[in-house]
């Protein structure tokens, strides 16, 4: 069975990185404070309670991929944890959330920088992609807006050789 994952245009692929236009998407989002780990645990789990049916119409809602993360730098002590809402589902007809820590929101990623790799995340990896892509995207006189953010599209126990995630970051309109 596959996992259904927000749309997107592919706008030209740069060697080992990828840009793509995305369509916009329903998000339900939540922010954790403290460090990497333990606030994207915190995050998926928080979601994952309100995707399993702890919402005001006790409706389960399918699971899509990627969780999308921010990316850890160093001044970093909060973290956003996004999930991507199931696109059957318009903003009007999605349950609320039985919490104000989570909200749901109209997203528009716009053009993004994409590089994906394989693996388990973790803060040390993030980081050394993000400082790698950086270099691509200078290198390729891309300009980006906004921090970088960590998508994983694999659950938990998906053995490292077999998982896929993506470092993305929004760039200037192409």
């Amino acid at each position: 069975m596959s996992i259904e994952t927000p749309e997107y245009q592919l706008i030209s692929k740069e060697g080992a990185f990828e840009v793509r236009r995305y369509s916009d998407m329903i998000i339900a989002t939540t922010n954790v404070q403290g460090g990497y780990k333990g606030s994207t645990s915190t995050g998926f789990r928080r979601i994952a309670g309100y995707i399993f049916g702890g919402n005001d119409k006790e409706m389960k809602i399918a699971m899509t991929a990627p969780v999308i993360t921010d990316c850890p730098t160093a001044d970093l002590n909060s973290y956003t944890v996004s999930f991507v809402m199931p696109k059957e589902h318009s903003f009007e007809d999605l349950p609320r959330t039985n919490t104000k820590l989570i909200s749901i929101e109209k997203e528009n990623l716009g053009d993004v920088a994409v590089l994906s790799f394989g693996g388990r995340v973790s803060e040390a990896r993030s980081i050394e992609y993000q400082k790698k892509f950086s270099e691509l995207l200078k290198k390729n006189k891309v300009s980006t807006q906004g921090g970088f953010m960590v998508a994983q599209f694999n659950s938990p126990w998906t053995l490292p050789m077999f998982r896929k995630n993506e470092l993305m970051v929004r760039i200037k309109k192409i």
